[in-house]
């Protein structure tokens, strides 16, 4: 008996680097995509704050923090206030299941560095992720604004609506290895090999159709209706100033981050690979960082859906075509070598 073994210290100990250690690389997400941004249109970026202007996002914060906090006259202060610290908070909670690390024991990988290895580690996932719309909801409704209101009913039919095919993309690995924790999914990864190509074709377009889903979560281009400065000014952030507005940013950066690790653990195999257990972080990192990489490059080359697009590309393509996956990914299991546990 250890410890660590008690689950309030383990996850005190794991929790509070991965909790740091996202909220920096969170924070460093917005130099990152300015200066990326940049590369694609021909200028600079942040130059001038620190080394290559690598200490913009905290002269961003201490600008924040000066700003005057203001709340509209006719809003709803307690939802107003709240509203932008849960989104932030969610983005995290979704973190505590991620196995960062492994090692074989025998002839079986196990999973460490995780905060809390749940045994239904992906309906966490899909629960916590699924109540992002609420915040957004609260603060469109809570600003008492004609914009903000139209931006927040946006948001939850985007967001109910693409949980639905972000749902039943991730039973693919569900159905596929029959495990819920995602610890057991990278350990039949670990074995098996990554679930982006097995099921042959099941596989890879429950990948893509994950990937799609998460950036319409998150909002991000071509799926940010919610905030579509031609239409609705800045979405729901119309009347937030200061560091309410700064909180959301960091959210939006977060989940955005969140959403790439789970996508590496459900289909990448999450942090192994094939050199020594000890880089398994190392791993996870450069396949999340990947998946990053694409969805700012996605972000900065595309326009953005109409909203009637948005609507017809869920619920008329990714929806059905999620299902046949999940029919398809249970019949191969049972009579593909590999399959079958």
């Amino acid at each position: 008996m250890t410890l660590l073994s008690n689950p309030w210290i383990h996850g005190l100990v794991v929790g509070t680097p991965v909790l740091l250690v996202f909220l920096a690389a969170s924070a460093l997400a917005s130099w990152w995509e300015r200066k990326f941004a940049g590369r694609m249109q021909n200028r600079l970026g942040p130059t001038i704050v620190g080394p290559f202007g690598i200490l913009q996002p905290f002269a961003d914060a201490l600008k924040m923090m000066q700003k005057e906090d203001i709340v509209p006259r006719a809003a709803d202060r307690a939802l107003f206030n709240l509203a932008p610290v849960f989104p932030l908070a969610l983005a995290l909670a979704v973190l505590a299941v991620v196995p960062f690390g492994g090692s074989w024991a025998g002839d079986e990988w196990s999973s460490a560095l995780v905060v809390a290895d749940l045994d239904i580690g992906v309906i966490w996932v899909l629960a916590v992720s699924g109540l992002m719309v609420f915040p957004t909801w609260m603060a469109g409704w809570a600003s008492s604004n004609k914009y903000t209101l139209l931006a927040g009913m946006r948001s939850v039919a985007q967001g109910v609506s693409y949980e639905i095919p972000l749902v039943l993309a991730a039973m693919v690995p569900v159905v596929a290895t029959g495990e819920l924790s995602l610890s057991g999914i990278v350990a039949w990864q670990a074995e098996h090999g990554w679930l982006v190509f097995w099921p042959p074709g099941p596989g890879l377009f429950a990948f893509v159709i994950f990937f799609m889903a998460s950036l319409a979560e998150a909002n991000r281009i071509p799926f940010d209706i919610p905030e579509a400065e031609s239409e609705l000014v800045a979405g729901v952030l119309v009347e937030y100033t200061g560091l309410k507005f700064g909180l959301f940013m960091l959210a939006e950066y977060t989940h955005t981050i969140a959403a790439s690790v789970i996508a590496s653990v459900l289909f990448l195999g999450g942090a192994h690979g094939p050199m020594p257990e000890i880089f398994g972080p190392m791993w996870l990192v450069l396949k999340a960082s990947t998946l990053f990489v694409i969805i700012y490059w996605i972000r900065w080359s595309w326009y953005r859906f109409r909203s009637d697009q948005l609507m017809d590309l869920c619920w008329r393509y990714l929806v059905p075509i999620t299902l046949v996956l999940v029919m398809i990914t249970a019949i191969m299991r049972g009579f593909l070598p590999g399959g079958a546990s």
